[in-house]
């Protein structure tokens, strides 16, 4: 395919392609794009017809990918990171000078601890900029990323839009705290059988229980 035959592709397409090829499965390509699965299975369709071969090949509830989509996506991946690269230099940016609006997501404490600091640091090298917050958690920040409403996010993630970056800013270890004097270290029999609060943004304790 030469530059000029380019305009037949659609770029959401590779989108889905590469998801497809993580995932192996129509459904989890589409909730994970946030998409109906008609509109996954349609895009498949439109792959095959635009690049010539079947691509995957139903094995029980999986879908193998064929020699063709391996090789394929050999070259994407790549291909793809660097668009998305080039389009991220469009404008060069001054801080000092900026009066961009920059959409962030953070969870309550990311905020608490992180925020007073990092505004600090705004303000004395890009005083002009506005940076609104987004509350976020690991339930929402997948669907606020693919919506646009952030355009980054820090908090705990689980599953993430297939086109965003991760990275691991910190390990967190959990903490006990008690009000009575401890005689020697707590066992989690002891723990167990305290009484316990759940609080839950969600009203709901089914992913705290076995």
């Amino acid at each position: 395919m030469n530059r000029n035959e380019l305009r037949k592709a659609d770029i959401n397409l590779m989108v889905v392609f590469e998801t497809l090829m993580q995932e192996r499965n129509v459904t989890r390509a589409a909730e994970k794009l946030f998409l109906g699965q008609p509109t996954i299975s349609a895009a498949l369709n439109r792959l095959r017809n635009l690049l010539n071969d079947p691509l995957f090949i139903r094995v029980g509830h999986r879908m193998e990918p064929t020699a063709r989509a391996h090789e394929i996506l050999k070259h994407l991946t790549p291909a793809l990171d660097a668009m998305s690269t080039a389009l991220s230099l469009t404008t060069d940016f001054e801080p000092s000078v900026s009066k961009m609006t920059f959409r962030i997501g953070l969870s309550d404490d990311v905020e608490f601890g992180l925020l007073p600091a990092m505004l600090k640091a705004i303000r004395e090298e890009a005083p002009g900029v506005v940076i609104v917050v987004k509350h976020v958690d690991y339930l929402n920040i997948s669907e606020v990323l693919m919506s646009g409403d952030i355009t980054v996010g820090v908090c705990l993630t689980r599953e993430l839009p297939a086109n965003a970056k991760r990275k691991t800013l910190r390990n967190v270890q959990p903490r006990l705290v008690r009000a009575d004097k401890p005689s020697g270290p707590m066992s989690i029999d002891e723990y167990c059988s305290r009484p316990h609060v759940v609080v839950s943004h969600v009203a709901s304790v089914r992913q705290f229980c076995g």
